[in-house]
């Protein structure tokens, strides 16, 4: 499955050989888990962090890393069904990374 522009969309984590990354308990659980990376250019503008958490949703991802969040503090945002974790970029919202964990309830 492709997605926009600027993503890296995986379906599991596996080893070079092949193997599950996680171990052998986990293997059902990580089957339907889907991870990515996403340089989102800014979500310090109004109404972006909703609308990723859209794309994420549609995509069904659950784990996200992403670049350039451009906020000029570090902490965790609860928005739709994801968590989202991200560090400081600097005074001129500029740089920053976070990461977008989708919580089952």
């Amino acid at each position: 499955m492709g997605g926009p522009p600027a993503w890296g969309l995986g379906e599991v984590l596996t080893t070079p050989g092949g193997g599950v990354f996680l171990g052998e308990s986990s293997r059902n659980i990580q089957r339907g888990m889907k991870i990515g990376t996403w340089n989102v250019r800014s979500l310090y503008r109004a109404g972006s962090l909703k609308a990723a958490v859209r794309e994420l949703g549609r995509y069904k991802l659950y784990v996200v890393g992403v670049q350039e969040v451009r906020l000029d503090k570090g902490g965790t945002i609860r928005e739709g069904d994801y968590d989202f974790f991200y560090g400081k970029g600097n005074d001129n919202h500029q740089l920053g990374i976070g990461f977008f964990l989708y919580t089952i309830e």
